[in-house]
């Protein structure tokens, strides 16, 4: 089956569209269809306990103080304390249960003999079953008493501090603030397990599993979890066939000139793009200390090797868990985006021979630019999250606190603008590529591909901290999911495709080809497979279907990165002397790690049923950590490494140290994922599958010596990471002291592929 270039970009323009229509009519569900924000809580004798303002400051609250990065909402957040509306829910019923074994029986709960234990039950399931009128939610006394119990336990949880279970004293600044934050977590808890209208499911879809409160799986999550699991084999044989009927060129050393690195020169612009990757390696140093610091205070809550009793402070109060998973977190997108960026400026010249005038400068004026933005997000959420920055510019300049948006929405801005910057530049350097070839053409797709990154951002912007959370996490979900199954997983296969270009493995007609169909693939099942992460958060229950196929068919695409990475292996074997086996070694280990993270992982979490219970687990924490690093960062690592062989003197290349810091990330993270990181999370869903979702999500679960062995098991793996990470930051300054002069004015003949790429129409 011949594909023509032009067919494939007909049907991804439909796609495209398909896409817009589906999630744009999404996103006007997500308004209708979210939960109701009540105007008033009142008790049963009409006095009011809580207002709609409570709630949204309590969501301001939540934000503020980072608590998405120290526990979840709905499931959503950090791992390391509770999720809020699971434990709001569970502590609600306890304390329901609580007061009427005291009114009506004058003893404890525990004490009571089953039958009137099953007799409470009832009341309590019937109690939370109602009280809602369209306006207002009217409590039962009972309702009222765990209420008002809720928000103690909040002030003495949150404000006072507990390091029993990591948290900071003062975490959040007052007692009315803290007050705030109970009543919007008993908020989720409310419409956690209230029936929507016309429905005989919560607006969760009874998520979390809460059987004391009534809360279990549906019927539609066990039927298309069948339908997944049917789909599956399905498209993994579907993306096979198509794998091999399309009539796509494989990469091939045979009968072509690969360009040693000796024979291309080097511009002033791609010695400045290579500065990109210093900063970059910086903050991937500062990222896996800070994720071996975060690995141990699950063991240690407040401590690290006892330097507590030698020092007499915390390190809890120095740096909380939620503070250092936030910086983890943003430092891992950081440097992997400044890594591509970078190799996104160096690669156009090496394919067009063309230096645009000032090109090194403005491409040094961008790397400024991002480090200005990087230290003042950084900073801005230390200066956000303590307290020092006033009205709406804690949100602005600080610490917005929405996991994987956490930085400013000033900043956020300044990041937008940066990919603006590298888009003009990149125009800059492709311009004879784009003048030459049709809208569809290699060039096009790179800037196509950094485009959709930039374009997806822009979601980050449609919601404030007063937005109901069910409708801010409709908007997360766009830039956090589309980046990593959409928009990623295009810049993977153009990035790819250019590089093989640029060996001369592929001619640039076949690339095109390649990276369309792939991109088409992507494009297809990646952005509306955003939805399954709308089953539990108060979204209508529509997205259960839609989720459950199109987070399936995300195989399809995998199946094919997978696939052409076996094939590059293959390439890269049938010559000894190919020059370029280190970084190939990398691209394929994204390729397969993509598979394993993304493909392997991702597919078993996101059945429906299994997602029911394993939703916030460390099962997500393994699928995470193998997709994000495994996929995205070997690739960025890849890159800098051809761009290292490329501009360092031939005779004085040494990639003895790369090779080793490749394999230590490779055992290491093999380490992590399977031996420590994985077995928690089985361990977790059977905690909350024979009992409830707060139970697996507990200070006991974690406190468990099994898990605290497997805590303690995660040492080495993350040991290897971090040694790996130092090895590459050394190796970068001991390669600075060998890199080439770059060209003055070096001409298309200078360079070994332009000139075969520019004729290649």
């Amino acid at each position: 089956m011949e594909l023509q270039r032009k067919t494939i970009a007909k049907v991804i323009a439909a796609a495209f569209i398909f896409n817009l229509v589906v999630m744009g009519a999404g996103a006007w569900f997500a308004y209708q269809e979210a939960p109701p924000i009540p105007d008033q809580i009142t008790g049963p004798d009409g006095q009011t306990l809580v207002t709609d303002e409570d709630i949204r400051d309590g969501k301001r609250t939540f934000q503020r103080n980072g608590l998405m990065n120290h526990g979840s909402i709905l499931g959503n957040g950090a791992y390391y304390g509770e999720d809020y509306t699971a434990d709001a829910l569970e502590l609600k019923t306890q304390f329901m249960r609580k007061y009427y074994a005291e009114e009506r029986y004058g003893d404890t709960y525990d004490s009571l003999p089953s039958e009137e234990q099953a007799a409470i039950d009832d009341i309590v399931r019937t109690d939370l079953d109602g009280g809602y009128d369209g306006g207002n939610i009217e409590y039962s006394q009972a309702e009222l008493y765990a209420h008002t119990q809720v928000r103690e336990e909040y002030v003495e949880r949150y404000h006072e501090g507990s390091h029993e279970r990591g948290v900071p004293e003062g975490m959040i600044e007052s007692e009315a603030e803290a007050r705030q934050f109970a009543d919007f977590a008993m908020w989720t808890a409310w419409f956690s397990h209230t029936d929507r209208p016309n429905s005989d499911h919560s607006y969760t879809n009874e998520w979390p599993y809460a059987p004391d409160a009534g809360n279990d799986a549906t019927g539609a999550a066990m039927t298309w979890s069948v339908i997944a699991m049917i789909l599956l084999v399905a498209g993994a044989g579907f993306g096979i066939w198509l794998y091999n009927s399309v009539q796509l060129p494989e990469p091939s050393i045979e009968g072509l000139s690969v360009p040693k690195p000796g024979d291309v020169s080097v511009f002033p612009s791609q010695r400045s793009a290579l500065r990109f990757v210093p900063v970059a390696a910086g903050l991937f140093l500062a990222q896996v200390l800070l994720g071996g610091l975060l690995a141990h205070f699950y063991i240690e809550r407040a401590g690290f090797f006892g330097i507590e009793e030698i020092f007499g402070v915390h390190l809890l109060q120095i740096l909380p868990f939620a503070m250092a998973k936030t910086w983890h977190i943003d430092l891992g997108i950081l440097w992997i985006a400044a890594t591509w960026l970078g190799a996104g400026l160096f690669l156009p010249p090496l394919l067009t021979g063309h230096e645009p005038e000032h090109q090194s400068k403005l491409v040094n004026g961008l790397l400024g630019a991002i480090v200005v933005v990087t230290v003042g997000g950084l900073g801005g959420i230390w200066l956000g999250s303590n307290g020092y920055l006033d009205g709406n510019l804690w949100w602005l300049l600080g610490n917005e606190g929405l996991e994987y948006l956490e930085v400013g929405k000033v900043w956020q801005a300044g990041l937008l603008a940066g990919f603006g910057l590298w888009a003009v530049l990149s125009i800059r350097g492709l311009k004879p590529l784009l003048d030459r070839e049709p809208p569809y053409g290699l060039a096009h797709m790179i800037l196509y591909a950094g485009g959709s990154i930039a374009l997806l951002f822009t979601a980050g912007f449609f919601f404030t901290p007063t937005t109901n959370i069910a409708v801010t996490e409709f908007w997360r979900w766009w830039v956090v999911h589309m980046w990593v199954e959409g928009a990623f997983e295009f810049f993977i296969v153009a990035i790819v495709g250019l590089t093989l270009v640029s060996m001369n493995l592929l001619s640039r007609r076949s690339a095109e080809k390649a990276v369309m169909l792939q991109a088409l693939l992507v494009m297809s099942t990646g952005v509306i497979g955003v939805s399954h992460h709308y089953w539990w958060v108060g979204m209508p229950d529509m997205w259960v279907p839609i989720g459950s196929v199109f987070s399936t068919l995300e195989l399809i695409p995998l199946v094919f990165i997978l696939y052409e990475a076996l094939g590059q292996y293959q390439a890269m074997n049938e010559s000894g002397g190919f020059p370029y086996r280190l970084p190939f070694m990398f691209i394929i280990a994204s390729g397969v790690w993509n598979f394993v993270g993304a493909g392997v992982l991702g597919f078993f979490i996101n059945l429906p049923l299994i997602n029911y219970y394993e939703h916030g687990t460390y099962l997500t924490v393994g699928h995470a950590h193998a997709a994000m690093f495994g996929a995205f960062g070997f690739l960025a690592l890849g890159m800098v490494t051809y761009m290292l062989q490329l501009s360092i003197e031939p005779d004085r290349w040494d990639g003895s140290w790369l090779r080793t810091a490749f394999w230590c990330w490779n055992v290491g993270l093999a380490l992590m994922v399977f031996v420590s990181v994985l077995p928690v999370g089985f361990l977790q869903l059977e905690a909350i599958f024979t009992g409830s979702y707060a139970a697996g999500r507990s200070l006991a679960f974690y406190n468990q010596p099994i898990i605290q062995t497997l805590f303690w098991a995660r040492l080495p793996g993350d040991t290897l990471i971090i040694l790996g990470t130092v090895i590459y930051a050394a190796d970068l300054i001991r390669k600075r002291f060998v890199l080439r002069k770059s060209e003055d004015d070096p001409a298309v003949d200078d360079m070994a592929v332009a000139e075969g790429v520019l004729g290649d129409d």
